[in-house]
């Protein structure tokens, strides 16, 4: 067996163990790929950039919490919530139509991911970032 206590800031790892014998023979083990998962909270700007008529957007969450993207105008007026529920530790993707249900005019609009968390030693995270809607 063996325990991995360094931090590694890849979500995927590789271990290839050497396996020492007491007579100093040596073996080493099958390449092992393990899924780390992400270790901290980040949203990406949507691509593409500016859009028309959809837009993807990617965040990445390290804990289980409940997570919502919310677009606004530029004025501050929400214009769709694309998530609003509680999703497990991983990364997630959401398309962003700007045709349905409403239409939406050309114009710059922002989106916000906020993360909130029952456990009071996780600090909540906010992030909000910009993107263009070309007709």
């Amino acid at each position: 067996s063996f325990t991995d206590i360094s931090t590694h800031k890849s979500s995927a790892i590789k271990y290839r163990l050497k396996v020492i014998d007491m007579d100093g023979s040596f073996a080493f083990s099958d390449v092992i790929d393990i899924e780390n998962g992400p270790i901290s909270f980040e949203l990406t700007q949507n691509y593409p950039n500016p859009f028309n008529p959809s837009t993807k957007i990617k965040w990445q969450s390290p804990i289980d919490c409940h997570q919502t993207i919310k677009v606004y105008d530029i004025l501050g007026n929400l214009v769709s919530t694309l998530v609003d529920e509680f999703k497990n530790a991983g990364n997630y993707e959401v398309e962003f139509n700007t045709s349905y249900p409403v239409e939406l005019a050309s114009g710059v609009y922002i989106y916000r991911f906020e993360t909130t968390t029952q456990a009071a030693e996780i600090q909540s995270f906010t992030d909000t970032k910009k993107m263009v809607l070309l007709k």
